[in-house]
């Protein structure tokens, strides 16, 4: 059997185009088994996130909430450590400026003096300078001599500290005692805490 040119030509193209569709089919199928593998993947990863995101923030929450539960602690602490303060702030020499604490803490000087037995007498003052005590109160002080004995003095000193204000002896100097009364002249310097607006301001000149 004898095939012409024109049936040859279109068998060519007959299995030219079978060709092609098998390619294309084997291109198509290629293509959706990729897709098909690679959306789980995607999906995975997208979910991934937000549940990491929501662990997140639950333990966020949770040490908020521990915070939250020491709050009332802490309040009540420093509620109570605010009262003891004011209350011992009481006890600061009052005045409104440090002379007038000063005269008060020389005031309680004599008031302690009188109430010895027998009493004593102060005899010169001499007002210290006034001075910063840490960074929240300041400090004011007077210098007194006494005549007394031994014993009278260790009375006087006791009292002194047992006043409800907050004063201290910071410095005695004693001098020669008498042979036979075994009295002797005592130099003491009394200090007493003040509140720190008290203190004027003393701009460039150190505090010793």
């Amino acid at each position: 059997m004898t095939i012409s040119d024109r049936d040859r030509r279109a068998l060519f193209i007959m299995a030219g185009a079978l060709v092609l569709g098998g390619i294309y089919y084997w291109f198509s199928n290629s293509s959706s088994s990729s897709t098909a593998s690679a959306g789980p993947q995607i999906a995975t990863a997208q979910s991934i996130a937000p549940v990491q995101s929501i662990d997140l923030a639950q333990r966020r929450l949770a040490a908020l909430r521990r915070q939250a539960a020491t709050l009332p602690g802490k309040e009540a602490v420093l509620k109570q450590v605010s009262l003891e303060l004011a209350d011992r702030e009481k006890a600061l020499i009052p005045g409104d400026t440090a002379e007038q604490a000063q005269a008060k803490l020389l005031e309680i000087s004599r008031r302690v003096a009188q109430q010895q037995t027998p009493p004593l007498e102060v005899g010169q003052v001499e007002l210290g300078r006034p001075r910063n005590y840490g960074t929240a109160y300041g400090q004011v002080s007077v210098s007194v001599t006494l005549n007394c004995r031994i014993d009278e003095l260790v009375n006087f000193l006791a009292s002194l500290s047992a006043q409800q204000e907050l004063i201290a002896t910071e410095e005695i100097r004693f001098g020669a005692s008498h042979p036979k009364q075994k009295i002797m002249p005592v130099r003491l310097t009394i200090s007493g805490l003040v509140p720190r607006r008290l203190i004027p301001e003393r701009r460039g000149l150190p505090e010793f």
